[in-house]
């Protein structure tokens, strides 16, 4: 495809025509006038004595301003180098604001001719696909470089036909800036790097960056038919250099563009894509192997939460992989989960307004940097875990909103295009160019950093129509129901595409409504992730410990609700970032009563969180009981750990972790019923709840917790177990435990059973239950 005409101009130019042959015959035996049967011995053709190219005609002027304007589609047809007759070529380059451009080449230097507007154009020896090399001259500065206009595309047949269908799943290899060594017409190899972008309502593209003094002109990029996909080899470049695309939409509107699939970005506030060239070398290979053969729903699994850049502030990758590893684990969590690592311009949406799909945030450093702390983690046996956001993206002009000038990755129509909360646009997800996009983002996370599981934000959000839309706002599906099916279809096409390529990495969906099948796989209708947050838990639970304990037994039941439902999904119980921010004040503060017992309450709720079935999270500072609201500016107030009451409850998470890794009963059988039993859930005067978990082969747990404000003696609770097999109890966790700063209430570590049965169980123990308190009971 050639370059049209400005509008408005007829012209039955080279670059109007859609046929690429005719097009190329018509620019070098006509209108851009090399006169045929030039030879080389005939000296005024190259006037080689004088090192001056042989005048080219002028280039005519609709293809030149096609050019020059940005609108031409096959810049190749018109730059680098052409037949010219016998042994001859014309060559033409195509700088603004060089003073001179020479070719240089095996028998000489030839000094091209200005044809004005930066159009250096003339006829030299050679055949087409020799070698030349271009000397450009800007007064001061004499630049030497291979000429862009040479080389065949990168991209392949195959990859753009995958493009076209959707189904690239390794696009990040294809698009975006890739240093490589392409191979020019005579055979030569020739370091540099390729651009690829997908723009496929733009007139035009070119790339800008520090190699061109961010001036276009001179780098209009091909458009590669119908995928469209326009690219560019420009020779001599390679990492670390900074850059972007300029789009000339249908509206005439140029749009200067960071690149979706750029692998490294600048520091925000600045906003152009990076050139990156991975030299990790990475260590993680019989990590990778034991958890490719893992089965996480039978395995402890405790999450630590954290924002990177906030956890201890100053810390880059490579400090953080220096002091986060040990950290978790003294704590004895089995995986850390981060907030979205990927770039994005505003700090304060903790990056949930993604602008770079593939890229990690640069304030911390760079892509190797990143490896580097995954890396570390894994060496110490920590588990890796990523929020990831396909469901909105922000409307910063440089990034993916009206990427070409049209609608391009966000849904066309403004009722499903646009999030009325959060003030950002919604991917059209059934376009499927865009599917393929964010597919491949997750298994880049996947694949090339390795990641070990991907949370995906926000996934209501992206099943219902009318989420958070008032009636008369939203369009129902083809079936007149509220399900976006193109959102449900791509989201099963994720969990299943992640699951087949990458063994052993976890998929899981914080998704808040009772959406059914959410971890049920795809081929039974479900949405196929491995795990669901289990939101409605921390939403009663929280409610109820929020209540004081006089009045709790209204409130009974919003404990006990959960378990009607814990075996419908396989369930994380998230503590997470977005209960401790926007004024609902941190967990310690959550709790009532005076500091003591908001200290124990906490600590209470950390044991009967541990003991529920599903998998547990507790975002950073919960650990040590921060007291204020997590601030992403401010960081943790490290300096609490200082004080015993805070170091006491980093004393109990210590020891949870512990005794939870220790016990199969506490995750073997999470999500199967026969994991659990109520040993008394109704019994609301006392504000006591008490349980079995069992391991598969069949040994308890018992787990005990008082939520009233004050003891209970000789408290008879029922317990799993016959006398003659469990004659004594042993006190494995006690949350009021005076090392964890309680009042020191218990059962001096053992209780004994009672040979009698009680409640449908074969025995019972008289205990003495402590205020605000949860037990852990074993037999012995």
């Amino acid at each position: 495809m050639g370059c049209p005409p400005r509008r408005g101009r007829a012209s039955a130019t080279p670059c109007a025509s859609g046929n690429a042959v005719a097009s190329r015959t018509t620019l070098e035996r006509g209108s851009l006038g090399q006169v045929t049967g030039e030879k080389k011995k005939n000296p005024a053709a190259h006037d080689a004595t004088a090192g001056t190219a042989a005048p080219a005609e002028r280039t005519d002027r609709a293809a030149f301003e096609g050019l020059l304007g940005g609108s031409c589609h096959d810049p190749h047809a018109l730059l680098g180098a052409h037949p010219a007759g016998e042994d001859s070529r014309v060559i033409r380059v195509l700088r603004p604001f060089a003073e001179g451009v020479r070719v240089v080449q095996a028998d000489g230097e030839y000094a091209l001719r200005d044809q004005g507007e930066g159009l250096f154009a003339g006829v030299v020896p050679g055949r087409p696909d020799e070698a030349y090399r271009l000397r450009v001259d800007y007064g001061e500065t004499v630049h030497e470089q291979d000429d862009a206009y040479r080389f065949l595309p990168l991209p392949g047949e195959v990859d753009l036909h995958l493009i076209g269908e959707g189904r690239h799943e390794q696009l990040w290899e294809v698009l975006g800036a890739h240093v490589r060594t392409a191979t020019a017409p005579d055979g030569t190899e020739v370091e540099g790097t390729g651009f690829a972008v997908w723009a496929p309502n733009a007139q035009g593209v070119r790339v800008i960056g520090d190699f061109n003094y961010w001036d276009g002109t001179g780098y209009p990029m091909r458009s590669l038919g119908s995928s469209g996909v326009w690219e560019l080899f420009v020779p001599g470049i390679g990492a670390g250099q900074r850059y972007k695309y300029e789009i000339l939409g249908r509206d005439g509107v140029w749009r200067q563009k960071a690149d979706p699939l750029a692998q490294q970005t600048e520091c925000p506030p600045d906003t152009a894509s990076v050139i990156s060239e991975s030299r990790y070398e990475w260590g993680d290979e019989e990590w990778l192997k034991r958890r490719a053969e893992s089965d996480p729903y039978r395995e402890p699994q405790s999450v630590y939460e954290l924002h990177l850049a906030s956890w201890r502030p100053g810390l880059t990758y490579r400090g953080l992989a220096e002091q986060l590893p040990p950290y978790l684990n003294e704590l004895g969590f089995t995986h850390v989960e981060f907030l979205p690592p990927t770039e994005h311009p505003f700090g304060g949406s903790w990056g949930y307004q993604v602008s770079s799909y593939f890229a990690p945030t640069a304030r911390l450093g760079g892509p190797d940097d990143f490896r580097a702390l995954i890396d570390a983690l894994h060496a110490a046996g920590i588990g890796v875990i990523v929020d990831w956001v396909p469901a909105h993206f922000p409307k910063d002009s440089w990034a993916l909103a009206q990427f070409d000038g049209t609608n391009l990755y966000e849904h066309p129509d403004p009722w499903r295009g646009e999030h009325p909360d959060w003030g950002t646009l919604v991917f059209d997800f059934g376009r499927r160019e865009v599917r393929n996009f964010l597919l491949a983002s997750a298994l880049y996370w996947c694949e090339q950093m390795h990641i070990d599981g991907l949370r995906v934000d926000a996934v209501a959000s992206m099943l219902y129509l009318d989420y958070s839309r008032p009636a008369g706002s939203w369009h129902p599906n083809a079936f007149g129901g509220r399900e976006n099916l193109e959102a449900v279809s791509f989201l099963q096409e994720l969990t299943a595409t992640v699951f087949k390529r990458v063994p052993g990495v976890l998929m899981y969906a914080e998704e808040s409504t009772a959406w059914p099948g959410v971890t049920k796989p795809t081929d039974s209708d479900g949405l196929g992730f491995g795990f669901k947050w289990n939101m409605g838990w921390m939403h009663d639970t929280l409610g109820y410990l929020g209540e004081e304990p006089i009045n709790r037994r209204y409130h009974h039941h919003r404990m006990t609700f959960s378990l009607v439902y814990a075996f419908t999904e396989n369930f994380i119980l998230p503590l997470s970032h977005d209960e401790v921010v926007h004024g609902k004040r941190s967990l310690l503060n959550k709790m009532p009563g005076d500091r003591w017992q908001q200290f124990a309450n906490l600590r209470a709720l950390l044991a009967y969180m541990w003991a529920h079935p599903g998998k547990q999270l507790l975002f950073s500072g919960g650990e040590f009981a921060q007291s204020d609201e997590w601030s992403e500016q401010h960081g943790l107030d490290w300096w609490l750990l200082d004080h015993a009451e805070h170091r006491g409850v980093f004393k109990t998470v210590q020891d949870l972790n512990a005794a939870y890794k220790d016990r199969p009963a506490l995750w073997q059988q999470d999500f199967d019923p026969a994991g659990f039993t109520w040993l008394s859930s109704d019994d609301a005067d006392h504000n006591v709840f008490a349980f079995t978990r069992w391991s598969a082969d069949g040994k308890p747990l018992v787990c005990v917790a008082n939520f009233a404000g004050n003891p209970w003696e000789d408290f008879r609770l029922p317990l799993p177990l016959p006398y003659d097999r469990a004659a004594r109890w042993t006190e494995v966790l006690n949350t009021d435990a005076q090392t964890y700063g309680g009042s020191g209430v218990g059962n001096m570590g053992t209780v004994h059973a009672i040979d009698e049965p009680m409640w449908g169980q074969p025995a019972h123990a008289a205990l003495r239950l402590p205020p605000l308190g949860v037990l852990w009971l074993e037999p012995e």
